[in-house]
């Protein structure tokens, strides 16, 4: 009797065992997921692009919705371009220089030269926005006209407001697309999220350079200059009467130096030639007689 009471109670405890394990396997095969053919993939990765695309549209609608109209002060971009004459190069340049220190601007580049009539200097300079007016007045002083003065005033308010803007939605975007990534169930889904995220970004990114470029072109303004001074035996009608007066009398004065000079230089043959000649005359002289 001990002996089947032992016999029941092993063959009951492998049945329980068998049927836990059996179990399990069931729960392990219906947890894993089912591999899928390409065309079933296709169709769950469509169905999460639709679902990502609706959920975009809701989210650009919510953005707009929520973006109120700020006031932004006024962006002028200024830029001025000059071109004078001066007696002295020199000077002009240190007090040009001085004016930079003065009104905290840069010296974006510096070059001179020379052609057949001028000896020219050329400077860019990049002065803070709010010095600009007062720099083209100083610069001024002195010039008694100018062959070239123009300065440009481009209004690019609008164009700030509009990227501005279109940067705040992009980045209101990027955080519902995080929001909706973290949500997601399926991975068809959480790549098409995900590369939705790298477009916008890159278009963040792309704005933001363009949205800085617009701002430094709005607190530093761009001044082109030009001075030059006309040379003397050049200048043609530029010259007044009394320099070419006193340039004719040098240019005689050198002429006869010239001159004189060159006859020293012939004076052998000279002589010879005239002996050549005197010699010629007296012999027709005598026939003659």
């Amino acid at each position: 009797m001990k002996n089947l009471v032992v016999l029941f109670s092993l063959v009951f405890f492998f049945g329980c065992k068998e049927n836990t394990e059996t179990t399990t396997s069931e729960e392990m095969m219906i947890s894993l997921p089912k591999r899928e053919s390409k065309a079933n993939y296709d169709a769950v990765y469509e169905s999460a692009a639709e679902t990502v695309d609706s959920a975009v549209a809701v989210v650009e609608a919510a953005v707009v919705e929520e973006s109120p109209n700020e006031e932004i002060e006024q962006k002028i971009i200024k830029s001025g371009d000059l071109r004078f004459e001066t007696s002295n190069i020199e000077a002009t340049h240190k007090t040009i220089q001085e004016l930079v220190k003065k009104h905290k601007a840069t010296v974006q580049n510096d070059s001179e030269g020379k052609d057949d009539y001028t000896i020219y200097r050329n400077l860019t300079l990049r002065i803070p926005n709010e010095n600009f007016d007062a720099f083209i007045t100083d610069v001024s002083t002195g010039v008694d006209y100018f062959d070239r003065k123009s300065v440009s005033i481009d209004d690019v308010t609008e164009e700030y407001i509009d990227v501005a803007s279109r940067i705040k939605t992009k980045k209101a975007l990027e955080e519902r697309y995080l929001q909706l990534l973290k949500k997601a169930n399926k991975v068809s889904e959480m790549l098409e999220i995900e590369r939705e995220l790298a477009t916008i970004r890159e278009e963040i990114e792309a704005k933001e350079g363009r949205l800085k470029y617009i701002q430094n072109k709005v607190s530093m303004s761009t001044i082109n200059l030009e001075f030059y001074k006309t040379l003397e035996h050049k200048a043609g009608a530029t010259v007044s009467f009394g320099t070419k007066f006193v340039n004719a009398i040098k240019s005689g004065f050198n002429g006869i130096s010239s001159f004189f000079i060159w006859l020293i230089e012939v004076w052998p043959f000279i002589v010879i030639l005239v002996a050549i000649i005197y010699f010629v005359k007296r012999r027709f002289k005598r026939k003659s007689k």
